[in-house]
């Protein structure tokens, strides 16, 4: 059974790569099969986990043209149990050059049919923005895990993501639900913090699991590695665990493989 998680959020800044990267690696750690694809043309959550962002016709972008084969396409990381699908900027030209292809907004969701089965979980980072690659991830998921800072602007932004996913839900994809949204970079002693996070307790199913803000968490990609090889004993590193212990004990429903 594989369950495809998409990490979505418009705003950028709130921890979305961060969380694709880390949580793909907590829960490999849990010895579960993980794919994590990423549909950034930033690239980060390919740099994140020490790969090179590289053009042509490799990774994300040539699977979504058909230039590519799956098995050509996914790599390794350092970590047992978990692979990568590479993004580069050469995936920003996929909003121009599917303007007028008819099934622009299911490609992702044909390759993510031919994984089923092989992993556990398969996590997709999306780009900042709700733009053709993230409907792709929408249409694909089965749901989606919204990273959040505790700010006003980030409540306006998430009613923006739940406009889109409700859209996608009519069109593509029905089963589509919100998994939780997920609190980082969060301050305690910060009221504002507090109040936002009672606020999204009202609407959404908020995780138990809050990332904090942490100096080691914010270093790791620029060596290439997941909290968990980089320090493994800081408050990142358990926050990112316990995330995935949430997930994986809770009530979630899986696809069908």
């Amino acid at each position: 059974m594989t369950y495809v998680v998409a990490i979505a959020n418009q705003k950028g800044g709130v921890g979305k790569t961060t969380t694709a990267v880390n949580l793909s690696a907590s829960l490999a750690v849990a010895e579960q099969r993980v794919l994590l694809i990423d549909m950034d043309p930033q690239g980060n959550a390919t740099s994140g986990l020490g790969r090179d962002p590289k053009g042509g016709l490799e990774g994300t972008y040539g699977l979504l043209q058909g230039g590519l084969g799956l098995d050509e396409a996914i790599v390794p990381s350092d970590l047992p149990n978990l692979e990568l699908i590479t993004a580069s900027a050469d995936l920003a030209a996929i909003e121009l050059e599917f303007a007028n292809v008819e099934d622009r907004s299911s490609r992702l969701k044909e390759i993510v049919s031919a994984l089923r089965g092989r992993y556990d979980y398969i996590i997709i980072d999306c780009p900042p923005s709700l733009g053709i690659l993230t409907i792709n991830a929408l249409v694909a998921a089965d749901a989606v895990l919204v990273p959040m800072q505790c700010e006003y602007y980030a409540l306006e932004g998430l009613s923006q993501l739940m406009n889109t996913v409700e859209r996608v839900r009519g069109s593509f994809n029905p089963s589509l639900r919100i998994d939780g949204v997920l609190l980082c970079m969060f301050d305690p002693r910060s009221n504002l913090s507090s109040e936002v996070a009672n606020e999204l307790r009202k609407h959404f199913h908020v995780y138990d699991t809050v990332i904090p803000r942490n100096i080691r968490l914010a270093e790791a990609p620029s060596y290439g590695k997941p909290i968990i090889l980089y320090d493994a004993a800081s408050k990142g590193s358990a926050g990112y665990l316990n995330l995935a212990r949430e997930i994986l004990s809770g009530p979630t429903p899986r696809a069908a493989a």
